[in-house]
């Protein structure tokens, strides 16, 4: 099996104050990200998000549209909000997409989705290690 180096999850947004205005009055004219609504409250980040990606033994990275490297935009791009896998030999897995992450609707059902998908996929998880 192919372990992970990291997990990865894409916003369906852009960052920056232009990327948080238009996020923002999109929400109000009723889009969202699914990513968004799962890690964050309308006013900051959940405290669940916190304690979940803590006790991961590999890290889990959010990123904006607008933030992703070109090997990331290549397995995301049109599929956002989603979660991929970065595995130790490189390669990048794709793991959930937006509707998969409309079905998990909290952090709860992320992470039993993250780890439905990662069994799917053959990828596994180190056992212990310290995080970078």
């Amino acid at each position: 099996m192919t372990q992970v180096r990291r997990l990865i999850g894409v916003y369906d947004a852009d960052g920056g104050l232009r990327g948080e205005i238009a996020y923002l009055a999109g929400k109000l004219a009723g889009k969202h990200c699914t990513l968004c609504d799962i890690t964050h409250s309308p006013v900051r980040r959940r405290r669940e998000w916190d304690s979940y990606t803590s006790s991961l033994p590999v890290p889990f990275d959010v990123v904006h549209r607008n933030e992703r490297s070109a090997a990331l935009e290549r397995v995301t791009e049109g599929r956002e909000a989603c979660v991929v896998a970065e595995c130790d030999d490189g390669s990048l897995v794709f793991l959930l997409g937006n509707d998969d992450l409309a079905r998990a609707a909290d952090v709860t059902g992320l992470a039993e989705a993250v780890a439905s998908a990662l069994a799917t996929a053959s990828l596994t998880l180190p056992q212990a290690s310290v995080r970078p």
